[in-house]
């Protein structure tokens, strides 16, 4: 299995408009982050995890032509606004895209893009057929599924493990049971939005805290904003088990 990490920013991607703060002015590509998502492969079967406003840079940039499925944490805009650009996936494969979420999630989606819905379609629209997610493990294609339940404060969200490799993201707050279901987990991706503490993320401290817990052999972070600080700096400060994400990143699993 290969996991890609395809965007490794908050909500408002580094650099910040306007920002003139020096992780947002620095000349080091790993502190580019655009919006988090994930692309997991394995065979010719190919998912994304959330596809965010930046969805379409990231596709080109990893000069991706096709595409299974798509999983959604959440309905937050920056892990659903890139939908619009599954287009060109849908011409190529000459049917929807399966797209797997919950249903509080899918009626969001259907008041959010209501011309993708209507009964009269403008030609040309997205074409993605909704799946029900639940906690449920599943699988599409070879790869296994677990969703893993997550609180972003209140919001309950979904994380992902697929095999040895798990994927949590937006969340500061998971149950026991939900760690239990971590258990043997390898590799692992996990948000830490920044060093201070914040109401609906795990901040660097939370995230090493869950990490060993979890006790993978490896983790990387996700979902940073500026105010994380620069790459190469964390590098640094972190222990050799846990590293910063950076996006482009490819995990072999």
């Amino acid at each position: 299995m290969r996991v890609t990490l395809l965007g490794t920013g908050t909500s408002q991607g580094v650099p910040v408009i306007a920002c003139k703060c020096d992780v947002c002015r620095s000349l080091d590509s790993r502190d580019n982050r655009l919006r988090s998502a994930i692309m997991v492969e394995e065979g010719s079967t190919r998912i994304v995890v959330d596809v965010g406003p930046d969805f379409r840079q990231q596709m080109l940039r990893h000069e991706v032509d096709n595409l299974d499925a798509i999983l959604l944490t959440h309905e937050h805009a920056d892990h659903i606004f890139g939908l619009d650009d599954i287009r060109s996936f849908n011409w190529i494969r000459k049917s929807p895209m399966d797209v797997y979420c919950e249903p509080r999630v899918q009626k969001n989606l259907r008041s959010i893009f209501t011309y993708v819905f209507d009964t009269n379609k403008y030609p040309g629209t997205p074409q993605m057929d909704l799946i029900n997610l639940d906690i449920k493990s599943f699988k599409i294609g070879p790869i296994p599924i677990i969703p893993i339940r997550l609180y972003h404060y209140k919001l309950p969200v979904y994380g992902f493990r697929f095999g040895r490799f798990a994927y949590l993201t937006d969340f500061n707050l998971i149950e026991d049971s939900e760690i239990e279901k971590l258990t043997g987990t390898d590799t692992l991706v996990i948000c830490a939005l920044r060093k201070s503490p914040h109401i609906s993320h795990l901040n660097l401290s939370g995230a090493i805290e869950l990490i060993r817990r979890i006790a993978p052999s490896r983790s990387f972070l996700t979902h940073m904003s500026h105010e994380m600080g620069k790459h190469a700096d964390l590098i640094d400060e972190l222990p050799p088990d846990i590293q910063p994400g950076f996006d482009g990143l490819v995990l072999e699993i």
